[in-house]
């Protein structure tokens, strides 16, 4: 995955688990003139969002580890890297990784949705839990997206979740 290399690399040029993110744009914008400097101030949120990067104490710390990274002589990252990924996209690497075939993945996707009447991220997140892939902060976003959505349900239906009358009585 080249968005893991790229933020490896400065990282294991430096030979740090942690750098400030001004020596990390520094790293990838100007020593190795990968990106402009607000391209990677973006490659950092697209890193943080989806899990690569953790920003602790102004610092940012990959989630990974870099020295398993190999950042071949001649890399130079493409641009699609600064692009965030949906849930879906991000689970759907996440089962590929774990080593299901691409395709297999998708049909088996489709059918937890339709069989659970759910959205193709929660869909996605399931399977990749059933095959062993590392999706907790996937998940945790789609359980948020998921509230969200009954709370917008709820308040679009005049009603309140807190009134909820277990009488039976209408």
């Amino acid at each position: 995955m080249s968005l893991e290399v790229a933020v490896a690399a400065p990282f294991k040029t430096r030979a740090q688990d942690r750098l400030g993110e001004g020596e990390f744009v520094v790293a990838l914008s100007l020593e190795r003139e990968w990106f402009s400097p607000d391209q990677a101030k973006r490659l950092v949120d697209v890193a943080v969002g989806r899990g690569l990067l953790a920003s602790e104490d102004g610092d940012l710390v990959p989630q990974f580890d870099p020295a398993e990274v190999t950042v071949p002589e001649e890399f130079t990252p493409d641009e699609s890297v600064l692009r965030e990924q949906s849930t879906f996209e991000s689970a759907l690497d996440a089962i590929v990784a774990a080593g299901v075939e691409k395709q297999r993945a998708v049909a088996a996707i489709n059918e937890r949705q339709r069989a659970l009447a759910v959205t193709i991220e929660a869909a996605a997140v399931l399977y990749a839990r059933e095959q062993g892939a590392a999706v907790d902060r996937l998940a945790a976003d789609v359980r948020e997206e998921l509230g969200a959505a009954t709370d917008e349900e709820t308040a679009d239906a005049g009603t309140d979740p807190t009134d909820a009358d277990d009488s039976g009585a209408a």
